[in-house]
């Protein structure tokens, strides 16, 4: 190989040098091949077409040249140009695969890939690298989310050539994408009893126990990969999340730990540390690996939400706000930062800045449920009677009878003694869930009081 080498870069400067000195040397058409696709390869395109038409002058009749043409003209769009040289190369030499292959991508750059298929299919009738040509069927078949039959063509690739590591990738795309997560792992233990130093397969095959929530064979898997490759970084970061599943804590830790020895510290590696250290009681540690997760990346909504969520269990409320402020500081159009300063204010008693901030999440897009509630009930608070109806008859829109709403519905309505509206709501919210009426009593105890709500809720009650 070094020899080979050695000749390609020999070629290559020889053909650079005759560019300078606009000399002419001889090369052979294999030599002018290999120049030719180097160029390419380097997106140097009229080097390219340099080479190639030097090539030709030289050896007009170079099957090999003509069909390194071809791709250059598929290259440029040229589809037709291409297969009308095809068509000649053809009636020269009916069974080179490489005119089918060829064939076969000008189909595909037409999205006729059926036709390309067929085309790849007749290839086999004469090519010697298998491998190579199934694996194009297999991207064929991808293309027209044919992920069955794309399975199997990778598969053949296997069967041809098993360390084809984009076929392997491939083949358990297509298991995955089929939801054949079990059936992936049958066939990537086959695939290892033949190629058991595969670091990529039992790589693959942590991702698919991961997947089945089997932390425990996900964990050994991806150990298995590490031994195999001890600078492999992604193994040892997906093992770290398996073993916090495990709640293995200390052991994640030095996985995550490794990722950084080999790499550039990740922001997610250090708050997955931080994590660990939280749930092994490391207060201290966990809080100085969250502090360096928001520097890494300031950006990284999670780190900022680590710290935040982290002041918030120890109820330091002030600290908490500190850093969701911060947070905000950075990006004020983040939900999940809103939603925690409007908690945290709620739990400091400033109803204000709460209900400001829940508005702030459901204008950024946080429509879950319990932040239309929280909004609510801050508005009840306050007295914002009008705007809370508003806010509930939003929330309905995208949960239609749900009794939460319904309930607090009747309530807003009576409070303002609009009776015949709180009644049709009490009887909505009555009528979905009966045994939810404490809501009622809970938040507006002066509505549930009065008589005729009492004998309203009698009138609707279900027989047991």
């Amino acid at each position: 190989m070094d020899h080979e080498e050695e000749d390609y870069n020999l070629s290559l400067s020889k053909f650079e040098s005759m560019l300078k000195t606009n000399k002419v040397f001889f090369f052979d058409s294999e030599e002018f091949e290999e120049i030719i696709l180097h160029y390419l390869d380097m997106g140097k395109a009229t080097l390219a077409k340099k080479a190639l038409k030097l090539g030709l002058d030289q050896h007009p009749k170079s099957t090999g040249l003509k069909l390194v043409q071809v791709e250059m003209l598929v290259y440029d769009d040229k589809l037709d140009q291409a297969e009308k040289l095809l068509n000649e190369l053809y009636a020269i030499e009916p069974t080179n695969e490489e005119i089918f292959i060829q064939k076969a991508n000008i189909y595909s750059k037409r999205d006729d890939h059926e036709k390309a298929v067929e085309y790849l299919k007749t290839a086999l009738k004469y090519t010697e690298d298998f491998a190579d040509v199934y694996n194009l069927i297999g991207m064929e078949y991808l293309f027209m989310d044919n992920l069955e039959e794309a399975k199997q063509s990778f598969i053949k690739c296997l069967e041809e050539d098993f360390e084809d590591q984009s076929a392997l990738y491939n083949v358990v795309y297509c298991f995955e994408f089929l939801d054949q997560n079990q059936e992936a792992i049958d066939y990537l233990k086959t695939y290892i009893d033949r190629n058991p130093y595969s670091e990529i397969a039992w790589h693959q095959t942590g991702r698919l126990y991961y997947g089945l929530k089997d932390y425990e064979n996900a964990s050994n898997s991806f150990q298995l990969a590490t031994y195999i490759d001890d600078e492999f970084v992604g193994a040892f970061m997906e093992r770290g999340k398996a073993l916090e599943r495990l709640k293995e804590y200390a052991e994640a830790i030095e996985c995550y730990n490794r990722t950084i020895e080999l790499d550039d510290p990740t922001s997610y590696a250090l708050l997955r540390i931080g994590k660990c250290h939280e749930k092994l009681g490391n207060k201290v540690e966990a809080l100085k690996y969250f502090n360096k997760t928001v520097h890494e990346d300031p950006l990284l909504d999670k780190g900022w939400i680590a710290i935040t969520d982290f002041y918030v269990r120890q109820k330091n409320y002030p600290k908490a706000l500190y850093f969701v402020n911060k947070a905000l500081a950075i990006d004020d159009q983040n939900r999940l930062y809103w939603k925690r300063y409007a908690t945290i204010n709620k739990a400091m008693d400033h109803f204000e800045e709460a209900e400001f901030g829940y508005r702030k999440a459901i204008e950024f897009g946080d429509y879950q449920l319990d932040t239309w509630l929280f909004w609510v009930d801050i508005m009840l608070i306050m007295g914002e009677y009008n705007n809370a109806i508003l806010t509930l008859m939003q929330a309905s829109e995208y949960f239609p009878d749900d009794y939460e709403i319904e309930y607090r519905l009747a309530g807003f309505h009576m409070l303002l003694n609009e009776e015949e509206k709180g009644n049709f709501h009490l009887s909505n919210a009555l009528r979905i869930n009966f045994k939810h009426k404490t809501i009622l009593e809970e938040m507006f105890p002066t509505v549930w009081d009065r008589i005729s709500v009492q004998e309203y809720i009698n009138k609707n009650k279900k027989p047991e």
